[in-house]
Protein backbone atom coordinates (compact mmCIF):
# COMPACT_ATOMS: atom_id res chain seq x y z
CA UNK A 1 0.00 0.00 0.00
CA UNK A 2 1.46 3.41 -1.19
CA UNK A 3 2.83 5.62 2.09
CA UNK A 4 0.19 8.37 3.47
CA UNK A 5 0.82 11.97 3.16
CA UNK A 6 -0.66 15.05 3.58
CA UNK A 7 0.96 18.40 2.36
CA UNK A 8 -1.47 21.23 3.22
CA UNK A 9 -1.57 25.25 3.37
CA UNK A 10 -4.13 27.22 5.44
CA UNK A 11 -4.74 31.22 5.00
CA UNK A 12 -5.61 32.91 8.18
CA UNK A 13 -5.38 36.50 6.62
CA UNK A 14 -6.85 37.50 3.50
CA UNK A 15 -6.58 41.00 1.32
CA UNK A 16 -8.91 39.88 -1.31
CA UNK A 17 -13.01 40.01 0.04
CA UNK A 18 -13.88 38.92 -3.42
CA UNK A 19 -12.28 35.61 -3.58
CA UNK A 20 -9.96 34.34 -0.88
CA UNK A 21 -8.35 30.75 -0.89
CA UNK A 22 -8.73 29.48 2.96
CA UNK A 23 -6.96 26.38 2.66
CA UNK A 24 -5.54 23.53 -0.13
CA UNK A 25 -3.72 20.94 -0.39
CA UNK A 26 -3.09 16.86 -1.55
CA UNK A 27 -3.12 14.21 0.59
CA UNK A 28 -3.06 10.11 0.73
CA UNK A 29 -5.64 8.82 3.64
CA UNK A 30 -5.29 6.06 5.80
CA UNK A 31 -7.87 3.17 5.84
CA UNK A 32 -11.19 4.06 7.10
CA UNK A 33 -9.69 7.62 7.73
CA UNK A 34 -12.47 10.32 7.93
CA UNK A 35 -13.43 13.77 8.48
CA UNK A 36 -16.68 14.77 10.16
CA UNK A 37 -19.43 14.49 10.75
CA UNK A 38 -18.95 18.12 10.60
CA UNK A 39 -19.49 21.70 9.04
CA UNK A 40 -17.20 23.58 7.16
CA UNK A 41 -17.54 27.43 7.04
CA UNK A 42 -15.95 28.20 3.73
CA UNK A 43 -17.01 26.32 -0.41
CA UNK A 44 -14.62 22.77 -0.17
CA UNK A 45 -13.81 21.07 -3.39
CA UNK A 46 -11.89 17.62 -3.52
CA UNK A 47 -10.75 16.03 -6.48
CA UNK A 48 -10.28 11.85 -6.20
CA UNK A 49 -6.76 11.23 -7.76
CA UNK A 50 -6.83 7.76 -6.69
CA UNK A 51 -8.34 4.82 -4.87
CA UNK A 52 -11.97 5.68 -3.43
CA UNK A 53 -14.21 6.79 -0.57
CA UNK A 54 -17.81 7.65 0.12
CA UNK A 55 -19.39 11.51 0.60
CA UNK A 56 -22.17 11.68 3.23
CA UNK A 57 -24.31 15.00 2.74
CA UNK A 58 -27.74 16.04 3.09
CA UNK A 59 -28.77 12.36 4.65
CA UNK A 60 -27.39 10.71 1.10
CA UNK A 61 -24.13 8.81 1.29
CA UNK A 62 -22.13 8.61 -2.26
CA UNK A 63 -19.38 6.44 -3.93
CA UNK A 64 -16.56 8.59 -5.09
CA UNK A 65 -13.78 7.02 -7.39
CA UNK A 66 -10.88 8.33 -9.32
CA UNK A 67 -11.71 11.73 -11.62
CA UNK A 68 -14.87 12.43 -9.34
CA UNK A 69 -14.74 16.16 -7.32
CA UNK A 70 -17.14 16.27 -4.55
CA UNK A 71 -18.34 19.45 -3.51
CA UNK A 72 -19.57 21.10 0.23
CA UNK A 73 -21.24 23.71 0.65
CA UNK A 74 -20.88 26.37 4.27
CA UNK A 75 -23.11 24.84 7.37
CA UNK A 76 -24.00 21.69 5.96
CA UNK A 77 -23.34 18.89 7.73
CA UNK A 78 -21.06 16.39 5.71
CA UNK A 79 -18.63 13.63 6.31
CA UNK A 80 -15.73 11.88 3.82
CA UNK A 81 -14.13 8.28 4.87
CA UNK A 82 -11.31 6.72 2.97
CA UNK A 83 -12.01 2.82 1.27
CA UNK A 84 -10.65 0.39 3.96
CA UNK A 85 -9.03 -1.29 1.08
CA UNK A 86 -8.43 1.15 -1.74
CA UNK A 87 -8.11 4.51 0.31
CA UNK A 88 -8.41 7.57 -1.75
CA UNK A 89 -5.91 10.15 -2.55
CA UNK A 90 -7.07 13.73 -3.14
CA UNK A 91 -6.11 17.29 -3.89
CA UNK A 92 -8.33 19.92 -2.32
CA UNK A 93 -9.31 23.75 -2.40
CA UNK A 94 -10.96 25.96 0.25
CA UNK A 95 -12.42 29.38 -0.58
CA UNK A 96 -15.06 31.27 0.32
CA UNK A 97 -15.55 35.43 -0.71
CA UNK A 98 -18.57 37.93 -1.72
CA UNK A 99 -18.26 36.52 -4.75
CA UNK A 100 -18.05 33.16 -3.40
CA UNK A 101 -21.69 32.14 -3.56
CA UNK A 102 -21.85 33.17 -7.54
CA UNK A 103 -19.01 31.23 -8.69
CA UNK A 104 -20.44 28.33 -7.02
CA UNK A 105 -24.01 29.08 -8.15
CA UNK A 106 -22.30 28.02 -11.99
CA UNK A 107 -20.59 24.59 -10.88
CA UNK A 108 -21.65 21.39 -11.67
CA UNK A 109 -22.97 20.35 -8.57
CA UNK A 110 -26.53 20.94 -6.98
CA UNK A 111 -27.62 19.48 -3.63
CA UNK A 112 -29.01 16.29 -5.81
CA UNK A 113 -25.83 15.83 -7.01
CA UNK A 114 -22.48 16.83 -4.95
CA UNK A 115 -20.59 14.46 -6.94
CA UNK A 116 -19.00 15.21 -10.43
CA UNK A 117 -17.04 13.27 -12.50
CA UNK A 118 -14.56 15.44 -14.39
CA UNK A 119 -13.87 14.77 -17.99
CA UNK A 120 -10.24 16.03 -17.56
CA UNK A 121 -9.19 14.65 -14.78
CA UNK A 122 -5.49 15.35 -15.14
CA UNK A 123 -6.27 19.08 -16.36
CA UNK A 124 -8.13 19.32 -13.08
CA UNK A 125 -5.18 18.12 -10.71
CA UNK A 126 -2.99 20.39 -12.63
CA UNK A 127 -5.17 23.31 -11.77
CA UNK A 128 -5.09 22.29 -7.65
CA UNK A 129 -1.46 21.77 -7.97
CA UNK A 130 -0.86 25.08 -9.33
CA UNK A 131 -2.87 26.15 -6.49
CA UNK A 132 -0.97 24.75 -3.82
CA UNK A 133 2.40 25.29 -5.51
CA UNK A 134 1.73 29.09 -5.32
CA UNK A 135 1.25 29.06 -1.54
CA UNK A 136 2.76 31.96 0.31
CA UNK A 137 2.11 34.58 2.70
CA UNK A 138 2.66 37.57 0.50
CA UNK A 139 0.57 39.55 -1.49
CA UNK A 140 2.10 38.51 -5.02
CA UNK A 141 1.42 34.60 -3.79
CA UNK A 142 -1.89 35.33 -2.52
CA UNK A 143 -2.57 36.75 -5.94
CA UNK A 144 -1.62 34.18 -7.80
CA UNK A 145 -3.20 31.38 -5.69
CA UNK A 146 -6.70 33.26 -6.70
CA UNK A 147 -5.73 33.36 -10.15
CA UNK A 148 -5.20 29.89 -10.26
CA UNK A 149 -8.54 29.10 -8.14
CA UNK A 150 -10.38 31.36 -11.21
CA UNK A 151 -8.83 29.27 -13.96
CA UNK A 152 -10.05 26.04 -11.65
CA UNK A 153 -13.37 27.45 -11.87
CA UNK A 154 -13.81 28.46 -14.76
CA UNK A 155 -12.94 24.91 -16.31
CA UNK A 156 -15.74 23.56 -14.12
CA UNK A 157 -17.75 26.00 -15.39
CA UNK A 158 -17.20 24.88 -18.63
CA UNK A 159 -18.35 21.04 -17.94
CA UNK A 160 -20.95 22.84 -16.73
CA UNK A 161 -21.86 24.27 -19.98
CA UNK A 162 -21.42 21.29 -21.67
CA UNK A 163 -23.69 19.39 -19.58
CA UNK A 164 -26.22 21.61 -19.46
CA UNK A 165 -28.57 19.91 -22.25
CA UNK A 166 -28.55 16.44 -20.01
CA UNK A 167 -29.01 17.80 -16.20
CA UNK A 168 -30.74 21.50 -16.91
CA UNK A 169 -34.15 22.04 -18.40
CA UNK A 170 -34.97 25.08 -20.15
CA UNK A 171 -36.85 27.01 -17.94
CA UNK A 172 -34.50 27.10 -14.98
CA UNK A 173 -31.51 28.24 -17.87
CA UNK A 174 -34.21 31.22 -18.53
CA UNK A 175 -34.11 32.07 -14.52
CA UNK A 176 -30.44 31.83 -14.71
CA UNK A 177 -30.01 34.16 -16.94
CA UNK A 178 -32.45 36.44 -16.01
CA UNK A 179 -30.95 36.39 -12.37
CA UNK A 180 -27.49 37.01 -13.31
CA UNK A 181 -29.23 40.36 -15.80
CA UNK A 182 -30.32 41.82 -12.84
CA UNK A 183 -27.01 41.56 -10.68
CA UNK A 184 -25.55 42.96 -13.69
CA UNK A 185 -28.45 45.60 -14.03
CA UNK A 186 -30.01 46.16 -10.89
CA UNK A 187 -28.95 49.77 -9.92
CA UNK A 188 -30.34 51.20 -13.79
CA UNK A 189 -33.91 51.50 -14.46
CA UNK A 190 -34.62 48.40 -15.53
CA UNK A 191 -38.43 46.62 -15.82
CA UNK A 192 -39.09 43.08 -15.91
CA UNK A 193 -40.19 43.64 -19.88
CA UNK A 194 -35.94 44.23 -20.33
CA UNK A 195 -35.68 40.96 -18.16
CA UNK A 196 -37.88 38.84 -20.12
CA UNK A 197 -36.34 40.66 -23.21
CA UNK A 198 -32.53 39.69 -22.08
CA UNK A 199 -33.19 36.24 -21.82
CA UNK A 200 -35.57 36.28 -24.77
CA UNK A 201 -39.03 35.34 -23.42
CA UNK A 202 -42.23 36.61 -22.64
CA UNK A 203 -42.75 38.58 -19.40
CA UNK A 204 -45.85 36.00 -18.82
CA UNK A 205 -43.66 33.30 -19.55
CA UNK A 206 -40.67 34.43 -17.56
CA UNK A 207 -43.30 34.97 -14.52
CA UNK A 208 -44.08 31.33 -14.66
CA UNK A 209 -40.63 29.93 -14.86
CA UNK A 210 -39.68 31.90 -11.89
CA UNK A 211 -42.51 30.98 -9.60
CA UNK A 212 -41.53 27.56 -10.70
CA UNK A 213 -37.84 27.62 -10.07
CA UNK A 214 -37.34 30.81 -7.54
CA UNK A 215 -41.05 30.43 -5.37
CA UNK A 216 -41.44 34.39 -6.32
CA UNK A 217 -41.92 36.48 -8.98
CA UNK A 218 -39.48 38.27 -11.03
CA UNK A 219 -40.55 41.89 -9.71
CA UNK A 220 -39.71 40.30 -6.17
CA UNK A 221 -36.75 39.17 -6.95
CA UNK A 222 -35.81 42.31 -8.04
CA UNK A 223 -37.21 44.13 -5.25
CA UNK A 224 -35.37 41.86 -3.04
CA UNK A 225 -32.34 41.88 -4.46
CA UNK A 226 -32.48 45.70 -5.04
CA UNK A 227 -33.12 46.23 -0.86
CA UNK A 228 -30.58 44.23 -0.12
CA UNK A 229 -27.84 45.32 -1.55
CA UNK A 230 -29.45 49.20 -0.36
CA UNK A 231 -28.93 47.43 2.95
CA UNK A 232 -25.21 46.58 2.41
CA UNK A 233 -25.05 50.76 1.37
CA UNK A 234 -26.77 52.09 4.65
CA UNK A 235 -24.47 49.88 6.82
CA UNK A 236 -21.29 50.90 5.15
CA UNK A 237 -22.45 54.59 6.18
CA UNK A 238 -20.80 56.61 3.36
CA UNK A 239 -23.87 57.46 1.10
CA UNK A 240 -26.92 59.38 2.35
CA UNK A 241 -31.04 57.69 2.35
CA UNK A 242 -30.77 59.13 -1.69
CA UNK A 243 -27.91 58.34 -3.02
CA UNK A 244 -28.18 54.60 -1.80
CA UNK A 245 -32.09 55.11 -3.48
CA UNK A 246 -30.55 56.07 -6.71
CA UNK A 247 -27.29 53.44 -6.20
CA UNK A 248 -29.55 50.75 -6.56
CA UNK A 249 -31.94 51.66 -8.50
CA UNK A 250 -34.44 53.46 -7.42
CA UNK A 251 -35.05 57.26 -8.76
CA UNK A 252 -37.61 58.19 -6.22
CA UNK A 253 -36.39 58.34 -2.76
CA UNK A 254 -40.01 58.52 -1.13
CA UNK A 255 -41.05 55.35 -3.13
CA UNK A 256 -37.88 53.90 -2.39
CA UNK A 257 -38.64 54.58 1.50
CA UNK A 258 -42.07 52.60 0.84
CA UNK A 259 -40.57 49.80 -0.55
CA UNK A 260 -37.99 49.06 1.84
CA UNK A 261 -40.19 49.52 4.80
CA UNK A 262 -42.38 46.98 3.82
CA UNK A 263 -39.36 44.72 2.88
CA UNK A 264 -37.51 45.74 6.77
CA UNK A 265 -40.42 46.80 8.75
CA UNK A 266 -38.93 50.01 8.93
CA UNK A 267 -37.56 52.98 6.75
CA UNK A 268 -34.20 53.47 5.72
CA UNK A 269 -34.18 56.64 8.28
CA UNK A 270 -34.57 54.18 11.48
CA UNK A 271 -32.48 51.22 9.88
CA UNK A 272 -29.29 53.85 9.25
CA UNK A 273 -30.34 54.73 12.30
CA UNK A 274 -29.80 51.23 13.75
CA UNK A 275 -26.95 50.39 12.35
CA UNK A 276 -24.70 53.82 13.81
CA UNK A 277 -26.09 53.33 17.28
CA UNK A 278 -25.25 49.71 17.16
CA UNK A 279 -22.11 48.97 19.72
CA UNK A 280 -18.45 48.33 18.59
CA UNK A 281 -18.15 44.31 18.88
CA UNK A 282 -15.63 42.88 20.92
CA UNK A 283 -12.95 40.89 19.35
Amino acid sequence: MADVYKQSFKQNYTNNIELSIFNCGLERCAPGQTWGPGIRDHYLIHLVVSGKGTFEVGGHTFEVVPGDLFFARPSQLIRYTADEQQPWEYSWVGFNGACAHKLAAQLPFTDERPVHHTSDPEGMRTALTNIYSSRGLQPQDEAAMVGYLYLFISSLMKETSESKPHNTSSSSQYVLNAIKYIQFNYSHDISIDDVAKSVGVSRSHLYRVFMLNVGKSPIDYLTEYRINEACKLLRAGNLSIAEVAISVGFFDQFYFSRVFKRAKGVPPSKYLASQTDAPEASE
